[in-house]
């Protein structure tokens, strides 16, 4: 590999000659060889579009001669398209406010604009990292935009998934309806309920989570470009903030505009966190709905069974013929990680001091990292797991008759000490319910049948009771 060499402020430093990054992204790459890990495809999208904008609404402003702007956003456009991606090197774990990132797409930028130029890489002589990519901007507002940017690019899709899934346990709902069940609290055999209700809960909880997602993300649209460096707009101006968020809400299509208090957005990462925080809600309801799961599909002759998973791989290199309820495993572990990445994006975000929140980087990557993997995992659940649930009927119906909590519907008539004393008897002795209230004459049969039915359990009210709905 041959090198060049470039300068900057601090001296001179040998660049890789087939990269089209420069001496600040080389000072980075030497700096911070921390993790390997390197800028989320949507964050680099974001910030190119940030780029694109800034070098067209410079242009259309007279600041920017009009042949470097327009091969900016032809360089920005090869970038959009999936090229030179793997030229973004940076570390995710660098110095402070994401600079070492920003100056990555400047020399990007730059080096590629003077190459359709006809420019070498590394002169600068037509299209400069500092002066022309980054004209009228700073880190401190191109990084905050380009992260929330980056979060409502990822949001969409993110949404769309969760009510896909939403949608295919509504389906298992319905599905469902007729399966009369043992319901469970504390673990422990609970009141009659349907397979169906119990679905629907799950479909209706991550719904909520998908608002959620989505109502935080509108706080995101809200950017600080034009604000540079504390907030104050320093060779930016207005009309330049306005211009350059009109056109990225047209080349994106999001709902974008200009922060109404540019200090706020500059100091503070709280919408991020809001979002974050949002996401961790939804990743808290998958979790639950995937441990269920697991719990229902136990077995398949010593655990409840009361559905059977799709078998989507051997479960032991040991025991030939297990299978295990892998998908969902794979769901709790994202959750878990997504709870993680949002105890760092808060952390980080209190770490922000006066006009800046230096700890950007990290809670880009932890919000960005959050985002898509909650999303494939619940792609990968809904596809590879719920679509293919089925319900076993008898095995469900098996447990509830064996169950005592059926006696609850009795106290209305008999009180509940009875009622206790019944089932107690019933879980000793292993006597049916029914056979104890006979033998105590505390109810007549025609009244029994009425009032201990599953069915008529799971629809609420004083089951027997005339009028009762």
């Amino acid at each position: 590999m041959g090198f060049r060499t470039e300068r900057d402020p601090l001296g001179e430093l040998r660049v890789p000659s087939e990269a089209y990054y420069g001496v600040q992204t080389e000072r980075a790459v030497e700096n911070f060889p921390i993790s390997g890990l390197r800028a989320p495809a949507d964050l680099i999208t974001a910030t190119i579009l940030v780029k694109k904008a800034a070098a067209r609404a410079n242009r259309e402003l007279g600041r920017l001669d009009p042949a470097i702007a327009d091969a900016i956003a032809a360089a920005a456009d090869e970038i959009l398209a999936g090229k030179l991606r793997d030229h973004f090197v940076v570390d995710v774990y660098q110095a402070g406010a994401g600079t070492s990132h920003n100056m990555n797409a400047n020399e990007v930028l730059a080096n590629r604009a003077g190459e359709l130029l006809g420019e070498p890489r590394g002169s600068y002589a037509r299209v400069h990292p500092n002066d022309h990519v980054n004209m009228g901007q700073s880190t401190n507002d191109v990084f905050p935009a380009s992260t929330r940017l980056a979060l409502l690019l990822g949001s969409a899709p993110l949404v769309e998934a969760a009510h896909a899934l939403v949608k295919s346990l509504s389906l298992k709902a319905a599905a469902f309806a007729t399966t009369v069940k043992t319901g469970r609290t504390h673990l422990q055999d609970a009141v009659p309920i349907t397979l169906g209700q119990e679905f629907s809960g799950y479909a209706a909880c991550l719904a909520s989570g998908a608002d959620d997602v989505e109502h935080a993300a509108r706080q995101l649209e809200e950017l600080n470009v034009g604000a540079t460096a504390v907030g104050t707009g320093l060779n930016a101006g207005d009309a330049y903030r306005v211009r350059v968020v009109d056109l990225l809400a047209r080349e994106t299509g999001l709902g974008l505009r200009p922060a109404a208090n540019l200090f706020r957005v500059t100091q503070s990462m709280g919408d991020v966190l809001a979002y974050s925080g949002a996401m961790r809600r939804l990743a808290v309801e998958l979790g639950k709905v995937a441990s269920d799961l697991r719990l229902l599909s136990m077995g398949p002759r010593a655990g409840l069974s009361e559905i059977a998973l799709p078998a989507v791989q051997p479960g032991s290199s040991i025991m030939p013929g297990k299978v295990n309820p892998s998908v969902p495993e794979m769901v709790n572990q994202v959750c878990f990680q997504v709870m993680g990445c949002d105890t760092t994006v808060a952390l980080a975000c209190e770490a922000g001091q006066l006009e800046l929140n230096v700890m950007m980087p990290v809670i880009a990557w932890n919000a960005l990292h959050a985002s898509t993997i909650l999303r494939t995992s619940i792609d990968v659940f809904r596809a590879r797991c719920v679509e293919g649930i089925t319900a076993d009927g008898a095995r469900a119906r098996e447990l509830l008759d064996r169950s005592t909590a059926t006696a609850t519907a009795l106290s209305p008539y008999i009180g509940y000490a009875a009622t206790a004393e019944i089932a107690k008897e019933s879980v000793t002795t292993g006597r049916p319910i029914r056979e104890l209230v006979l033998e105590r004459k505390l109810l007549d049969a025609r009244q029994l049948d009425d009032i201990l039915s599953v069915d008529a359990m799971t629809r609420g009210g004083i089951v027997g009771a005339k009028g009762e709905k």
